[in-house]
This record gives structure tokens, sequence and C-alpha cells, in this order.
């Protein structure tokens, strides 16, 4: 199956690419469901499985369903709008989505948290259904939001997943193991390989575009962050603190006083402003979640502001190295906190920006691949544990703990010549078995960990 970097990186809303980007990705494929039906429906039902019942409330599923179900994207999400649409429909109990007129929907009826058993084919169920004048069921599809926006139906999980339809790629590799036999075959890096893969998609001059475009939004999502003090909703009354320690590190310069450690608090903080926009819901770059969205900008951030001989020009090769990475992992793995835990989330975007700065820092593909493979193996068994099910407290620190790993990672690689005993697949296959053994408590449900010897209010 070929993943783009477009999907890797993807232009969405916080706090959470699965319980927030993806019911809203569901809701838009549920419309146009109903638009091909041959016959109408007079209202609509959503009931919320698994994780997505257990912390939707603190990922904001409830309002993504509903404002998905009212036509509206995470890709072109207008904050004002949004709230006004929300009090109408709770207002006036019907929603009205573009071609299908007014429809019977009552949040506080039609939209049921299960807390029951979680559907069969992922932790992150959702059910979509419309009903007759009578209230009666209609018409009815299953979806699985399966991590980082992705969404299945049941129908396309059962199939083995979402088949590739498009051209065939010049290097189709599933593998870290074939990544390296291709490149070593071709003599190209693994981003020429992957923009190579990438063009049988799109034009170059597209593919440039898409990538400035998400590093202009990832950059622009830091520099919110960091200008941007006050406390975040949801109950926790967590203080966002990347403004203040920014201020303190900007007044520290120039002083000759500042210990050579403090270039983590640079890293820190510039993941930090990242998760703290995405716990407030504004505009981030699923990398590869929303979770986990701080660790890949944070980085790129550090190697462009810090690192002597960085250059803009080649932010597209740190993503199309990074990508490649992830959707190795997504593939062989998970990136879903609901399904293998925070190792998926951060551990997967650590692995990514690891290989993204590896990448432009000049190592060759076998040193990329130890960057990769050491950011996820110290990552290994760690778990999704929300305070009060959001995306706040262990989270936003979590981020910044994956830029340190991830540039730590890049550094001991490139200090070697690639040789070395873990591979990256042993890696990934070891995250997914470590998953699975995994207890739910500590897979985004918010029953065990920090979630409850943390008191939640």
């Amino acid at each position: 199956m070929f993943l783009s970097v477009f999907d890797m990186f993807k232009v969405g809303i916080g706090p959470s690419s699965s319980h927030t980007i993806g019911p809203m990705v569901a809701a838009a494929r549920f419309l146009d469901h109903l638009r091909a039906l041959p016959f109408a429906v007079a209202g609509l039902r959503a009931s919320l499985h698994g994780s997505l019942a257990f912390t939707g409330i603190g990922h904001a599923t409830d309002r993504a369903v509903i404002l998905g179900l009212a036509g509206m994207r995470a890709d072109d999400y207008d904050a004002t709008r949004a709230e006004a649409e929300l009090a109408r429909i709770k207002a006036d109990r019907t929603i009205a989505p573009e071609g299908l007129g007014l429809l019977r929907f009552d949040p506080s009826a039609d939209l049921l948290f299960d807390y029951g058993p979680a559907l069969p084919g992922h932790a992150n169920g959702l059910v979509l259904s419309g009903t007759d004048a009578q209230g009666d069921v209609i018409t009815q599809v299953t979806y699985y939001s399966i991590g980082g926006g992705f969404v299945l139906t049941a129908d396309e999980l059962a199939a083995g997943r979402a088949a590739d339809t498009g051209p065939a790629v010049p290097y189709p590799f599933r593998t870290a193991a074939e990544m390296l036999q291709m490149a070593s075959a071709s003599g190209q890096s693994i981003a020429a390989m992957k923009r190579a893969n990438e063009l049988t998609r799109m034009s170059a001059a597209d593919l440039d575009r898409g990538l400035a475009r998400i590093w202009q939004v990832m950059n622009a999502c830091i520099d919110r962050g960091l200008a941007t003090d006050g406390i975040l909703p949801g109950g926790l009354f967590v203080r966002r603190r990347a403004k203040g320690i920014y201020a303190a590190l900007m007044a520290e310069r120039g002083l000759n006083m500042t210990a050579p450690h403090t270039i983590n608090d640079y890293m820190s903080t510039y993941a930090m402003a990242v998760n703290e926009e995405n716990a407030a819901g504004g505009q981030v770059v699923t990398a590869p979640t929303n979770g986990a969205a701080g660790v890949v900008p944070a980085t790129i951030r550090y190697w462009l502001d810090h690192v002597p001989g960085a250059a803009p020009s080649r932010v597209g090769d740190f993503l199309l190295t990074a990508a490649a990475v992830g959707g190795l992992i997504k593939t062989n793995a998970s990136i879903s906190g609901a399904e293998c835990g925070c190792q998926a989330e951060v551990g997967s975007a650590a692995a990514m920006a690891a290989a993204g700065l590896a990448a432009v820092l000049g190592g060759t593909p076998e040193q990329v691949e130890n960057a990769a493979e050491i950011a996820l193996e110290h990552h290994l068994g760690m778990t999704c544990d929300p305070v009060k099910g959001l995306v706040q407290v262990p989270c936003i620190e979590r981020n910044g703990l994956g830029a340190i790993k991830a540039v730590s990672a890049a550094s001991l690689a490139l200090r070697g010549d690639g040789q070395h005993l873990v591979a990256l697949d042993v890696a990934i296959e070891t995250m997914r078995q470590t998953g699975a053994d995994m207890s739910e408590k500590y897979k985004e449900t918010a029953l065990g960990g920090l979630a409850v010897n943390v008191p939640n209010c």
C-alpha cells in the first residue's frame, strides 16, 4: 500500500488525530454515502465505541462528529463558524449537511457514548446511522479511526485495509531491509526514493508546494505556541509554559553563562508550543498523529535555528525521509495510541524525526535507518495514559522529550557507520507485539497509569 508524505503529514485541528480528525473524516465519508443512496434519510445517529467513548469528551470527539456531520472539515476548519454551528444544532436539534436537506439530529439523544466492549476491528470504533421519519435505522456504516487521521470502514478493514489502486512506484519498499537494499542498488538516498514514488501520483511542483505548506503550518504552529499563554481548556487548569520558557531563553542569549544542556530546553519548548496549540484545538499537522505532533517540527526548528549549515531548502528531504520511516511503522505495526500505546505515537514520531535529521546532516541510508531504530527502541513499552482523557498530561512534555531523544539518536547514529545489532524492522515488530500484550488500561482509555493516579480536578 502506497502511503504518501501527505498521508503521514496532514493539516488538521487538535486535540487528536484519531479522536478528532478521524471522526470528522468518517462523518464526511458517511455524508457521501448518504448522497449516493437512491432514497433519502430523515435523521442521523452516531455511537462511539472503545477508546473513542472512554476519552471522547477529553478529545472533543463529540464535537468532531457533530461538526463533521454538518459538513465541516479539519483541513479548513473555521473556529468561529464551528462554534456558531454547534450552538445552532444543539438549540434546533437539526443538522443541514450540503445536498441532504434538513435532518433530525439531537446531540443529547442521537450521539451515544458506548462504554461496553470495543468493536471487533479496532479500539477506535464509530457507527453512523441514517434513520427514516419514524426513527428506524435504514442505513448504517461502521468506521474505524486507526490513527493519524486514517479511517477505514469495517468492510475495508476486513478486506485487508485500503488497497492501493494507483500506478506502480519505482521503489516499493515495505520493510526497512527492502528500503536499504533498494538504496544500495540505486545509489539513491531515502528521500530521493520517496520523492520518486511521490512523483508517480503528482507533479514535482505540486509535491514541492505541498511540502512547503506542511512546514509552513508546522512552523506557524510553533510560533503561535511561543507567543500564547494562559490556561488550556478541559478542566485540569494546565498552564501554557512554552511562551514563558522561550522568553527566558531569549533573555539568556549572549550572556556566556548558559550551560550546554540548555539546548534541550529549546527543543522541548518548540515541541511544547505545538502540543499546547494542539491541546487548545488549534491548527496542527499530524506527525504522524496529533498527540505526537510536536516532535518532528521541533526537531526541524532545532536544526534550522541552531545547527550551522542548516538550509531551509532541505526541509523537504527531512519530511520525505521521515514519511518513509513513518510509513514503515504504520504498515507493519501502528501509529495509534489506542492500539499500541504512546510508543506508537511519540515513539514513531521520534523515529521519524531522528531519520529526517540524520538525512539532512549527511547520513547514509544505513545511518538514517540506525537513527530511526535507536529512537524507536528507547520508546518501547511507553503507555498512553492521558489524565482526564485530555491530550495534555503527560502528552505535552512527552513531545519535548521525544524531540530530545530524536536528536540524540541521530547524533549517535552519525557517530557510527550504520552497522548495529537491532534492525529497525525488529524494533517495529517488537513495538507491535508489545502493543498487543499491553493492557487496555494503558492504551488511550484513561483507565490506568497517570490517568487514575493524578487528581482529575
